[in-house]
Order: C-alpha cells, then sequence, then structure tokens
C-alpha cells in the first residue's frame, strides 16, 4: 500500500510569522444561506429578511447576515490551517464590515499569520494570532477579524 496523506491543518510549528495564507476554494452566497443562517439565529433584523422593507434602505435589497460573513471568513480558513490541528478559538479582536454583502456575491479570504507563542499553561499547545480578510468579486474588502486560536504542537517524532 502506497502512503496515507491526510488532510489537515497546521501545527504550531508550521505556522510562519507575516505569512499570508490565500483560501480556496471561494463561497458564493445564495438566498437559501442568508435566510436560513439568519433564522436559525434568531436574528428577524428587516435588513436581511424583508425585501420590501429592505427595498427602502440605503442599500436597496436585503443584506447578507454580517455573522454569516465572519463564519463564512474563519470557515474558508479551515482546511488549510486548524482542521484538526486547532485546540479552541480563544477569542476574537477588532471585527469590521467595511462593505455590504449581497446575495450572489462570491466571498474569498486571506489569513495573515500576526505572531505564535508557546503556551506558558499548556504544554504541546500554543497560541497563533490571526489577521483574516474578506473580498467579493469585485474585490472589495467586505469583513476583517483578528482571532486568537490555541494550537496543538507537532506531535514527538513526527
Amino acid at each position: 500500500m502506497s502512503e496515507v496523506i491526510r488532510q489537515r491543518g497546521l501545527y504550531l510549528e508550521e505556522f510562519v510569522e507575516g505569512a499570508l495564507y490565500v483560501h480556496a476554494p471561494g463561497r458564493t452566497v445564495t438566498e437559501a444561506d442568508n435566510v436560513l443562517f439568519t433564522t436559525l439565529t434568531m436574528n428577524t433584523q428587516s435588513l436581511h429578511l424583508d425585501a420590501a422593507w429592505a427595498a427602502g434602505t440605503e442599500f436597496g435589497e436585503r443584506l447578507v447576515n454580517s455573522l454569516f460573513t465572519l463564519s463564512t471568513m474563519v470557515g474558508l480558513s479551515v482546511a488549510q490551517l486548524t482542521q484538526g490541528t486547532i485546540v479552541a478559538n480563544l477569542g476574537f479582536g477588532e471585527v469590521t464590515f467595511p462593505a455590504p454583502v449581497r446575495v450572489g456575491d462570491t466571498l474569498s479570504a486571506e489569513t495573515l499569520v500576526v505572531g505564535t507563542r508557546l503556551s506558558a499553561s499548556r504544554p504541546g499547545q500554543g497560541v497563533v494570532e490571526l489577521a483574516h480578510t474578506m473580498r467579493n468579486q469585485r474585490s472589495e474588502v467586505v469583513a476583517t477579524a483578528t482571532r486568537s486560536v490555541l494550537m496543538r504542537c507537532a506531535p514527538v517524532g513526527g
């Protein structure tokens, strides 16, 4: 049998400070995404659900729930950075939504590794500081967030 290779995220030692990870594939947002996420999370904001009301706003249409945008931005990074190697999300710093997301937008994300350090209290683990950026198909920044994650160190012996 040939070698078995499993997809995984990075161990603490594999993160390179200053490296920019570009995540693929992107994600096109659908009507169902917005309505389902909005109703599942009990965010009954008319701007997300009521087309007639939203038509009278400065946007002229419903906008995608910003927490869907945040979740998708982080989600796009999982396979490349944290799949199976994360211990926990420790928290988010500044989160911004400089431009709205609309149904039909295709979103792409990238992550800058801001810093890494071994944990002082958790042997075999460390903290990685990440800066996520999401853009739409017109390259407009639609979301940014800083995030701290607790990551596993590489297993001893490879």
